[in-house]
């Protein structure tokens, strides 16, 4: 991990997954670029938005973006990581379901998730 790799001034870039509000989609948990502050959803997302957006940019450090979670993760180094705190918010509001975001979250919701599982 370099020096670049981490940038704690850098705010979130929403309190949701970029690509699933503009998709209208939803997610199961998010992830922080710790480089740039973009969302994402997770790999157990149906979309895997985090993944996704580090390999298009080779910003390879998550964070949780999850209440309660501070952990990071590196990618390339496929390994968890201490680093430093990250500007607010740190996390989605903590009103927000998980999955979320409320309304577009369909009632077979799990089932959603095994099949994209199954099909990834």
């Amino acid at each position: 991990m370099s020096a670049t790799d981490i940038r704690p001034e850098v705010p979130p870039s929403g309190t949701g997954c970029v690509e699933c509000d503009a998709m209208g989609s939803w997610w199961f948990h998010l992830r922080r670029c710790a480089t740039c502050g973009h969302i994402g959803c997770c790999d157990s997302s149906l979309n895997r938005h985090a993944t996704a957006h580090a390999r298009a940019t080779g910003h390879d450090v998550i964070q949780s973006f999850e209440p309660g979670e501070d952990w990071f993760y590196s990618y390339r180094d496929d390994e968890m990581l201490a680093g430093p705190e990250l500007a607010p918010p740190r996390s989605h509001p903590a009103d927000q379901p998980v999955p979320g975001p409320a309304g577009r979250v369909p009632a077979d919701w799990e089932r959603e998730l095994e099949r994209a599982a199954d099909a990834g």
